[in-house]
């Protein structure tokens, strides 16, 4: 199949594999065309089987439900339910199948204003009761998304799934499928109530976790298991076959469904500790409403002055202390894995005394970024400062366990 190239110089084939390859035009003899790609015309319309439950996917982008455009060489998305089933059949016998666009966008250009689309999207199927929600969204940002989501819906009656795909639909290697099938047994069978992520659980194609919304993140760029929960433990393994395991407890949900927008102009910053920092890149933040620190370790900034080349690191204590009094500043450790602990060391028991929050938790950065501006969004003044330390969603654990496989 001949599909567009974005280099004049080359014709690219697709192969029945799903891999392209690519030919040098200088060096064809001859071209002959078999056959002009048509696309497929549908047919039948999706029949709904009222024994199955309803379950809703909303699509913001990546690539769960794309293939291959032979006009233009790209991956384009496909969103009527139709189109779906056509690239997964197999959901029909699992759910009724609904689908509708929200956006389609790489995961990089999410704002809070999208996850308020998002969250409103949601909450609308939850009033139209619809029994679970998959969210179909890029890799990139997933766990900032899924944390979003997780403080916003307070409360959630049914299971809200954020699926994302290291590799197009469009290959061989594709996670795609199988991540989607997994989400949606995950939602029919477990009885889950809340926010979660399904994705691969190893490089091969037996089985999905289901993982914590605000205690995992992609760990690798091109891997199909690159998401791990970090200072946890995944919620469920899902087979290939549907069968559905529990590997931890399900957060419990009581009271009323509530959603909590953000504010969409609140500014957080991230600061990441570094060798030969400079003040400069402290004070960068001083009209913020909110700052992470991602430092080393425990929790440390190079804010000690030991000698004539450390003059810096005082000014950046005290750049530290001044913000601490105009806004939240919340320490998260770079290291991902552990908790923070600014009382071991004299670098963290400095930054403990200049107003640093964060202390003994272990939250990862990004969800450290995505509280932070939801508290923003929501509570005022010292309530911020008090439930940055609070365990709201899940995303801090009352105690540290030992897992042997935090990789």
């Amino acid at each position: 199949m001949f599909v567009p190239s974005t280099d004049p110089k080359m014709l690219v084939l697709k192969l029945e594999n799903g891999y392209n390859i690519g030919i040098e035009k200088e060096k064809i003899v001859a071209v002959k065309v078999l056959e002009v790609y048509k696309e497929p015309v549908l047919e039948r319309g999706v029949v709904q089987d009222q024994g199955l439950k309803r379950v809703m996917i909303l699509h913001t982008g990546g690539t769960i439900a794309s293939k291959v455009s032979y006009k233009t060489g790209g991956v384009v998305a496909r969103f009527s339910p139709e189109e779906i089933l056509e690239m997964f059949p197999e959901l029909e016998r699992i759910a009724n199948i609904e689908t509708r666009l929200v956006r389609n966008m790489f995961s990089e250009d999410m704002r809070f204003a999208h996850y308020n689309l998002l969250g409103r999207e949601i909450e609308r199927e939850v009033k139209k009761g619809v029994d679970g929600i998959i969210v179909t969204h890029g890799t990139d940002t997933l766990h900032y998304s899924s944390a979003a989501l997780a403080f916003m819906l307070e409360n959630l009656p049914i299971s809200v799934v954020l699926v994302g795909a290291q590799r197009s639909s469009d290959r061989a290697s594709s996670d795609a499928g199988l991540n989607l099938l997994c989400a949606a047994h995950f939602i029919t069978k477990a009885g889950f109530k809340g926010v979660a992520v399904c994705m691969h659980e190893s490089s091969g194609d037996d089985a999905c976790l289901v993982l914590p919304s605000c205690k995992m993140r992609k760990m690798h760029t091109s891997r199909r298991d690159a998401f791990k929960v970090v200072n946890g433990l995944p919620l469920a393994q899902v087979w290939k076959s549907g069968e559905v395991e529990k590997l931890s407890d399900f957060p419990e949900t009581a009271g009323k469904f509530k959603v909590s927008l953000f504010k969409e102009k609140v500014r957080v910053g991230v600061l990441k500790a570094h060798p030969n920092m400079n003040v400069e890149e402290a004070k960068a933040y001083e009209k913020f409403d909110g700052l992470v620190l991602e430092g080393t370790g425990l929790g440390h900034l190079p804010v000690n002055g030991i000698d004539e080349f450390t003059k810096e690191h005082s000014l950046i204590l005290k750049e530290i202390e001044k913000l601490s009094k105009k806004m939240p500043v919340v320490m998260a450790s770079q290291c991902v894995f552990g908790r923070v602990n600014m009382g071991v060391y004299e670098s963290g028991r400095k930054l403990l005394a200049a107003g640093v929050l964060g202390n003994l938790l272990d939250m990862t950065p990004e969800t450290a970024f995505i509280k932070l501006a939801w508290l923003l969004s929501n509570y005022k003044g010292k309530d911020v400062r008090v439930l940055v330390g609070k365990n709201l969603r899940g995303e801090i654990s009352e105690r540290s366990e030992f897992v042997d496989e935090f990789v």
